[in-house]
């Protein structure tokens, strides 16, 4: 594993690693069919991550992020102006997207798998760019999940307008699930034992992975360990890292690492996986989140959509 950091700064945490270094240049560095899996949260904006723009939020000065975002009664998170971004954004946007795509294609073995969040405004494009650079899209991972997003009454005009909301409510987030092709005329079966990749894993009392999954919004103690914006609970990921590996072994990367909950997760399964983490603050605390989400005990088997968890949403 070490091998896999090159000459960046790294740090083994369990049986993974973690690694400060850009993405897209560790990416281009890999053998080809070095990873098994993805599973990663990228920036979506593309610039909301970038150094100046966490700096505004971290002093309540906006920029890209939307601060304070508390009107109609509620306070909210700040949250990136994904809605206000401008077409040349857009293109921008598709361009990183089906870049990162190519590098991913090359890095991955055949048959690995790719599960990538995503969110209701900007998965389409995101998507497509993802298809664009040569990943085969499988379908997506809906996660049942009621956010503060959306639902607002019009911003100024609340008693005016009490009856109407800007935008649906927000109830889900929809997650890419890709795939690198297979070689030509292999099956299935011909790439399980050739690459130990192709398929996804059943869940361990023998049943399908489903593409939908109820989800709580991430604990106050899993941000107290991690303190990201986009930080996702392990009872969602451990199944997520769970399935990417269709036999159990193999290496799970996530290129946008933050704060680390991917490769606890993965550390949580008995997995071995790779973080890469570009932002120096966010990689210096995965170095102690990791242990602690990994510690946490959660029940990532019992979170299946059924009828009354639907009916309490």
């Amino acid at each position: 594993m070490n091998s896999l950091a090159f000459d960046y700064p790294f740090q083994t945490v369990g049986g993974s690693l973690i690694i400060h270094a850009d993405c897209f240049e560790w990416l281009g560095r890999l053998p080809e069919n070095s990873l098994h899996a993805i599973v990663t949260d990228p920036p979506y904006g593309v610039k909301e991550y970038e150094f100046d723009q966490l700096e505004k939020r971290k002093e309540g000065r906006g920029g890209v992020w939307r601060i304070p975002p508390a009107f109609d009664g509620h306070v909210r998170s700040p949250l990136p102006r994904f809605t206000a971004l401008k077409p040349r954004e857009r293109a921008l946007m598709q361009e990183y997207f089906t870049t990162w795509s190519a590098y991913a294609l090359q890095a991955l073995r055949p048959g690995g798998h790719v599960f990538i969040a995503s969110n209701t405004f900007l998965s389409q494009l995101a998507f497509s760019a993802i298809v664009a650079g040569g990943l085969e899209f499988r379908g997506e991972l809906i996660r049942i999940v009621k956010t503060l997003r959306g639902g607002d009454r019009p911003k100024n005009a609340e008693e005016e307008f009490p009856d109407v909301s800007s935008m649906a409510r927000g109830c889900y987030e929809p997650w890419g699930i890709f795939r690198k092709p297979l070689p030509p005329n292999m099956t299935v079966g011909d790439c399980l034992r050739t690459f130990q990749t192709g398929g996804l894993r059943r869940k361990a009392d023998g049943t399908p992975f489903g593409d939908v999954i109820v989800s709580t919004r991430t604990s106050s103690r899993e941000r107290q360990i991690a303190d990201h914006p986009s930080l996702k609970p392990q009872s969602f990921l451990r199944q997520v890292v769970y399935a990417a590996l269709p036999l159990g072994e193999g290496i799970i990367a996530d290129p946008f690492m933050g704060s680390g909950s991917t490769i606890a997760a993965a550390e949580a399964q008995g997995l071995t996986a790779v973080g890469i983490e570009r932002h120096p603050e966010y990689y210096s605390i995965s170095q102690r989140a990791i242990p602690m989400l990994a510690a946490i005990h959660s029940n990532a088997q019992t979170s299946d959509l059924d009828l009354k968890q639907m009916q309490l949403l």
